[in-house]
């Protein structure tokens, strides 16, 4: 999964990749919505994928979570966290189709 902090070249990581992995994974819902690519290990919708990270940062079932809290996942992902993971090759986004995918996850 972390094939991406070495260089193409085959270098080992600097420790400013390594700072950079860190600071890309230090944060919580960057994390979630890895982990629900993994689990999924297909493509997903955003919307959906959206979901299912609120379900896991609130531990209710996705009819019990406010459909505000959902879009507000949504936005946060679509603006913020998902291009970092598109950035660092960790994820794949057709934003026609509004898909995510995971990449090297």
């Amino acid at each position: 999964m972390l094939d991406w902090l070495d260089g193409h070249d085959g270098v080992d990581a600097s420790t400013e990749s390594l700072d950079g992995a860190f600071a890309l994974l230090a944060d919580q819902r960057r994390r979630l919505l890895l982990a629900v690519m993994w689990t999924y290990g297909e493509e997903l919708t955003l919307p959906d994928a959206a979901e299912e990270v609120a379900v896991r940062e609130t531990g209710r079932k996705v009819t019990n979570i406010p459909a505000e809290r959902v879009r507000e996942v949504y936005l946060s992902l679509y603006h913020d966290h998902l291009p970092r993971l598109v950035d660092a090759g960790l994820l794949e986004y057709d934003q026609e189709r509004d898909l995510v995918a995971p990449d090297a996850v």
